[in-house]
């Protein structure tokens, strides 16, 4: 892999000065540029990936290793074929917790097999435009590329800031769009608890603020601002001593930078444990996936607001400075006297991997960039379309998480230090995500896609906003681009529903067999005998088929999948974790002549990551075109609840 990358390199730096000519140039090599460039190569189409930094998998590689879901039903395509990837490494079916050179190493590999061009170093500096057009783009490096499309699939939109494609950065004001979650919000998880002090003379407001603390004032509910959430590391540690590095004093450590922290101790004595002021996340081979937690923890609030229009050495010194003060916190805990016993014990245990970012001491070189600009396209996605209020008509991928907004700010409301911006709600069920929020107004920009910085406001942001999404949505906005070639059209004048169509038919764009899945909604392969209860909770989807202990008669359901070419197929059924699971659920298979019957026990299921649900295998069979597969969920001999949810069909391939 090292002798890889650096020969790219070293390619990269010989080709500064020259001019490329593609069908698809893509800026950005984060997981949803790469998936954006091998699908566009996939359909046949001359692409180059555009990197700015020395890295593929943006933070999917840079230490997101415990992946923020919301519903497995969302993810589809490419992006579930690189969980599944991941799955295959661990000899699982598949996985959404990882360690960060594994998906590294299958990013690079989605890259090796499509023989798809990759430039690093390769930062935008303009970007020439004409009726609307986008002709060419412009390296810091000399480099010019010229192309027929664009996708931006950075963090921060470098590329639709370039091209004068209108977009935001911070929060509207609930008022905007007739959101409730938008704007300034001072809740209650995240916090500080009631009493603690914000000055460094404790009472003495003279001897002025503690570092961290902002002087702003406490501004209505739902007001908006140019405030960004917070950023952070997501941190990877090792508690292998022969794959650490140990925890050490970092450059510029400042011990004042956690005299709040220190107060945070004294205020709560009854945390105790490091699990109170960080989530962290067990990853395969004894390392973390460390995310934030509590009043003060590893996002550096308020201290990103010039990160998303700022030049080079603007986000240079505040990456830095994210650095500086993410390993000043982890020496924090090891040595200050400050730190209860209990946490300075455990935290020395752990240091920085060995085998993880070989090439920076082990330490991520991707900051967790969780909102920059966000495009203001042909459509905003609001809190209506996370809530289901609204519904698109365009759909070409789906969300489900949470609408989720970190901290923006540290103030003082009546005397105590106190953190806003913080917005967890979700209890939704998985959603569209139209193509118009993938596109420019038709004013600003006819060939470019934006699938990372797309248009939605900054609720409806936190929600979609994740890893997985941003593949599937980047999927998306590839076959988009190559219909627009294929019929000389501008982005806007693509039919959303070919993209759908395309997406359906060829998901892993190597023209596979696609899976079949069968959800419980589907009435048309679902026949119920029995009544069966619809409840959501941990389902696949929107909701499961449910029957309880107390049913006196035998209940089924039937799943049956129609449309499949003959061939060896694996068969799962999703199993969710609910109340009082049945210790077994029958399941019979109905295959032609044959049947078989299993037990799926509840003891046997273990749910990974953060769904309540995983899917379980029931068997391989051949499949023969035009006969039925049948699967049939039963109470029969039930002790408790049983659920029929979704089954899944895989080809062999």
């Amino acid at each position: 892999m090292r002798v890889l990358i650096i020969s790219i390199l070293i390619f990269c730096n010989a080709a500064a000065g020259a001019k490329e000519k593609v069908d698809i140039c893509i800026y950005g090599g984060s997981s949803a540029g790469v998936i954006a460039a091998y699908t566009a190569k996939m359909m046949g189409r001359s692409v180059l990936l555009l990197e700015p930094g020395k890295h593929l998998g943006g933070l999917t590689t840079g230490g997101l290793g415990y992946t923020d879901i919301g519903n497995k039903y969302a993810i589809r395509g490419l992006s579930l074929d690189f969980y599944r990837r991941i799955g295959k490494h661990y000899g699982k079916f598949e996985s959404w917790i990882f360690e960060p050179h594994v998906a590294e190493s299958l990013f690079q590999d989605y890259i090796s097999r499509a023989k798809v061009k990759v430039l690093y170093d390769q930062r935008i500096s303009g970007a020439t435009k004409t009726n609307r057009k986008i002709s060419a783009i412009q390296m810091e490096s000399g480099l010019v590329v010229e192309a027929k499309m664009f996708i931006d699939c950075s963090y921060e939109g470098d590329l639709m800031a370039k091209a004068g494609v209108s977009y935001t950065v911070g929060r509207e004001a609930n008022s905007q769009y007739g959101e409730t979650y938008n704007g300034v919000q001072l809740l209650h998880e995240h916090q500080f608890p009631d009493g603690v002090d914000p000055y460094k003379t404790p009472g003495v407001p003279a001897s002025g603020l503690l570092w961290g603390i902002s002087p702003a004032a406490l501004q209505a509910t739902g007001t908006g601002d140019k405030n960004v959430q917070a950023y952070n590391y997501r941190i990877c540690l090792s508690n292998d001593p022969a794959n650490s590095i140990p925890i050490t004093q970092p450059d510029n450590y400042d011990p004042a930078r956690y005299e709040l922290l220190a107060r945070l101790f004294k205020a709560q004595p009854q945390k105790q444990s490091l699990s109170d002021y960080f989530i962290v996340s067990r990853m395969p081979n004894n390392k973390t996936d460390i995310n934030n937690r509590g009043g003060f923890s590893t996002d550096m609030i308020g201290m990103n607001y010039d990160y998303p229009e700022g030049d080079n050495a603007t986000r240079a010194r505040i990456i830095k400075e994210h650095e500086d003060y993410t390993k000043g916190l982890l020496y924090f805990f090891t040595s200050d006297p400050r730190v209860p016993e209990e946490m300075r014990t455990s935290m020395k245990k752990w240091g920085y991997p060995k085998d993880e970012y070989t090439d920076n001491g082990g330490w991520s070189p991707q900051l967790y960039i969780r909102e920059a600009r966000r495009m203001i396209g042909q459509y905003v996605m609001t809190q209506a379309n996370c809530t289901g209020k609204t519904v698109v008509t365009d759909p070409v991928g789906m969300a489900a998480y949470t609408m989720d907004s970190h901290n923006t700010q540290r103030i003082v409301v009546n005397g105590m230090v106190k953190n806003e911006g913080n917005v967890e709600v979700g209890g939704f069920p998985p959603y569209p995500v139209g193509y118009a929020a993938l596109i420019p107004k038709t004013a600003d920009c006819s060939n470019l896609l934006v699938p990372v910085c797309l248009s939605a406001t900054h609720i409806a942001y936190g929600s979609i906003r994740m890893e997985p999404v941003f593949m599937a949505l980047a999927q998306a906005t590839a076959i988009a681009a190559d219909l627009a070639i294929a019929n000389n059209q501008s982005v806007q004048q693509v039919n959303a529903a070919k993209i759908k169509d395309v997406l359906q038919k060829n998901p892993l764009a190597n023209g596979a067999q696609p899976d079949i899945l069968i959800d419980n909604r589907d009435s048309l392969a679902v026949i119920q005998h029995g009544t069966w209860k619809r409840t959501g909770g941990g389902s696949y989807g929107p909701d499961m088929l449910t029957v309880d202990s107390g049913a006196t008669d035998i209940r089924t359901v039937q799943f049956s999948a129609n449309d499949f070419r003959s061939g060896k197929y694996h068969a799962y059924i999703y199993y969710p974790h609910v109340k009082k699971n049945a210790a077994s659920t029958t399941i019979k298979v109905f295959n032609g002549k044959q049947q078989q019957t299993i037990l799926v026990k509840k003891k046997d299921v273990m749910v990974q990551g953060q769904t309540s649900g995983e899917w379980v295998s029931i068997g391989t069979y051949d499949l023969k075109k035009g006969t039925p597969a049948i699967v049939e969920f039963s109470n029969e001999n039930a002790d408790g609840t049983v659920v029929a949810d979704a089954v899944l069909w895989v080809p062999e391939r």
